[in-house]
């Protein structure tokens, strides 16, 4: 069902609150960009610290500035079954295309734990599920029999967010499910190796800043265009390279979306805004990219 670019977006802050003006804005441009969809409330868009009404009014809103010019796609997703299973709901009361599901964090549990988490969420709403695989983050890792058994017994569970960067996982997940269960990137970087190997899209920080050559690399890319899709990436692998290496995300794509006027460098503890060292390093970049008026 998910295919092409799906940005994961920021939650742009004005003197600590949500600066809904510019978040109308973003929106805005990503569909100008022919963006597919949007994802609200993910780990770029600071979803660990968001209050509850904040991450509600974030969805409403992605929902509402969309205006049916795309997907949403709204993470709810929580290491509480009971707290995934009520955002969940409430995002598709609000009219959420679909929600992203993060692998519980920090209470490590076992595979079997993770089939009942994410199996309980699926049977409680109607709205397709993207399952969320991120070690990096959450110390576990979805493991694919586990992807294999909620594709095959939740038909809402249809897609997968993959944040391993191994381009075997893509293979092993697509030889593993259904034809139609779809894998997307988590990682910009990665975008066309996982492509190639069967996934479907990608879910993109990058696509904040830069929506239209993320939108056209993966057109051009389900369309066959190896080449063209090629030559986007090449031309922004130091940008993802310096979102990589510059600090943790969101970090470096909050600087780098004030930088090029967007919106604040606002960032909430225990984030910080890039050290002045950083911020020159990503100016330059973003410099000799054409990406700074």
């Amino acid at each position: 069902m998910f295919k092409g670019t799906y940005t994961a977006l920021i939650t742009p802050f004005r003197d600590g609150s949500l600066d809904e003006p510019a978040f109308k804005t973003l929106i805005d441009r990503q569909y100008a960009s022919k963006i597919n969809g949007v994802v609200p409330c993910g780990t770029t868009g600071e979803s660990p610290t968001v209050s509850h009404a904040e991450h509600a009014r974030v969805i409403e809103l992605a929902i509402e500035y969309t205006r049916g010019r795309g997907e949403v796609i709204a993470g709810t997703g929580s290491n509480s079954t009971r707290e995934a299973i009520s955002l969940t709901i409430a995002a598709e009361r609000a009219g959420a295309t679909g929600s992203l599901q993060v692998c519980p964090y920090y209470n490590k549990p076992t595979q079997e734990g993770l089939y009942q988490h994410f199996k309980a969420v699926a049977d409680a709403v109607k709205i397709p599920i993207m399952l969320y695989s991120i070690p990096g983050r959450c110390v576990i890792e979805l493991e694919v029999e586990t992807i294999k058994r909620l594709a095959e017994d939740c038909e809402n569970i249809t897609s997968v967010k993959e944040a391993s960067g191994l381009v075997s996982r893509v293979e092993a997940i697509k030889a593993a499910c259904p034809d139609d269960f779809q894998v997307l990137s988590g990682d910009d970087g990665q975008t066309i190796p996982f492509m190639k190997a069967g996934a479907s899209g990608v879910v993109s920080v990058a696509g904040n800043l830069i929506p239209e050559a993320m939108a056209t690399l993966t057109h051009k890319a389900l369309a066959g265009n190896w080449p063209a899709a090629q030559d986007i990436h090449d031309q922004f692998v130091p940008l993802f390279e310096a979102f990589l290496k510059l600090s943790v995300n969101p970090e470096p794509i909050k600087a780098a979306m004030a930088l090029a006027g967007h919106c604040t460098d606002e960032i909430r503890l225990p984030m910080l805004p890039l050290p002045a060292d950083k911020l020159a390093e990503l100016k330059t970049q973003m410099s000799d990219l054409g990406l700074l008026s």
